[in-house]
């Protein structure tokens, strides 16, 4: 009898199994359909010796300290701010948009306060901002919108942005200085040793059992537990009663290179050519040195495992009748980004993981096994 039992060694479930082993003392049988822990933020190294992401590339940034200082308990930190090009009008062009941006592609030498007028006079008036088009037309206009943005979102989501809710484009600043970095966050650095690494640092814990290529369903009625945590998608847990909720996937194509840099940033995306929405190479995030380079391409599909929950209002309406369904769950708690159907980033996800121990620990009395220390900071 396992005291908890855990779907998902991704953030949500390794952070809540880290957290339930050492602070509650009590067991956990942490399970993944997948033959490693980490989830999407998997990495490994390729038969060239370069550390690359499976599943494409996870930044970290974040303004929040506690998160931090909760994972810098399992691992050191390397610096890393993200930049991006798109590759427009055959030009690689800085993107979010900025100052540079407009000059560049427009043959201009405008100046920041010169840049806002540009906008102004371009923007597009609505009423009521709803969709992801809505938010890009209103802010810097429509030819900008047809450049940067409306081929990407429909290779990446696989309808117009006029279908999709407004927060797709909201996450990508406009700006009129000169800033290139990707984020604004105050805290971007990547894991010094590799996402991988700070996994098995935070689960490498006596409390702790691993099963992976475990299939939730198959083991349900199998292995007895009292609690159980979930952090697949909701609708699969009800056996997609009330119906399928939508979720994009994508394809990833992983080459090495004898050469020893493709492309001056880490990544370049390509909304107007391609069927590939954009290419990683990972040597610029992890400032690895290597005679050859790795890089990733992109397939955005519907096919696949889910990788993100399709921002449309028809969706979250399903979504809310499981949220009810889930009410009705007790000894349940649903968490991350396919559990909850939101689009995440990685240290929302953690602060969701800890905000839901913080309320198990409110709720439910811990056993009486004595909680084991928390780890310390790897050397």
């Amino acid at each position: 009898m396992f005291d908890w039992l855990i779907v998902g060694a991704g953030f949500a479930g390794s952070v809540l199994a880290e957290r339930i082993a050492s602070q509650r003392g009590e067991s956990v049988l942490l399970i993944d359909r997948r033959s490693h822990i980490g989830g999407n933020a998997y990495d490994c190294y390729n038969e060239a010796g370069i550390l690359i992401h499976r599943y494409g590339p996870h930044i970290f940034h974040t303004n929040a300290q506690s998160i931090v200082d909760y994972l810098s308990q399992f691992t050191a930190w390397h610096p890393y701010e993200h930049r991006v090009l798109a590759f427009v009008d055959g030009k690689l062009l800085p993107i979010p948009i900025n100052l540079d941006t407009i000059n560049r592609l427009y043959g201009l030498e405008l100046s920041s306060a010169e840049l806002e007028e540009f906008f102004a006079s371009r923007r597009e008036t609505v009423e009521k901002i709803h969709t992801a088009e809505d938010v890009v037309v209103s802010t810097v206009g429509r030819e900008l919108y047809e450049k940067f943005f409306r081929g990407y979102t429909r290779k990446q989501w696989g309808v117009d942005p006029s279908q999709l809710s407004k927060s797709v484009t909201a996450r990508v600043p406009t700006r009129t200085n000169r800033d290139d970095r990707y984020f604004g966050d105050s805290f971007q650095q990547m894991p010094a040793s590799g996402y991988t690494r700070m996994f098995e640092r935070m689960l490498d814990h006596p409390n702790v059992k691993i099963m992976l290529q475990t299939d939730y369903r198959e083991v349900r009625e199998r292995i007895p537990f009292r609690r159980l945590i979930y952090t697949g998608p909701i609708d699969e847990f009800f056996d997609w009663k009330l119906g399928r909720l939508p979720y994009r996937s994508l394809r990833f194509e992983h080459v090495t290179l004898d050469c020893e840099q493709f492309q001056p940033v880490a990544v370049v995306n390509y909304p107007q050519t391609e069927a590939y929405t954009r290419i990683t190479e990972y040597k610029h995030l992890t400032g690895q040195r290597n005679v050859r380079t790795s890089l990733t391409y992109e397939y955005p599909t519907d096919i696949g495992d889910p990788y993100y929950p399709v921002p449309r209002p028809e969706n979250e309406a399903l979504y809310k009748q499981y949220e009810a369904l889930s009410a009705n769950c007790p000894g349940v708690w649903f968490v991350g980004r396919l559990a909850t159907y939101r689009y995440y980033n990685m240290d929302q996800v953690v602060g969701q993981a800890l905000a839901t121990f913080a309320r198990i620990q409110k709720t439910i009395p811990a056993s009486d096994r004595a909680p084991q220390s928390a780890l310390a900071m790897p050397v």
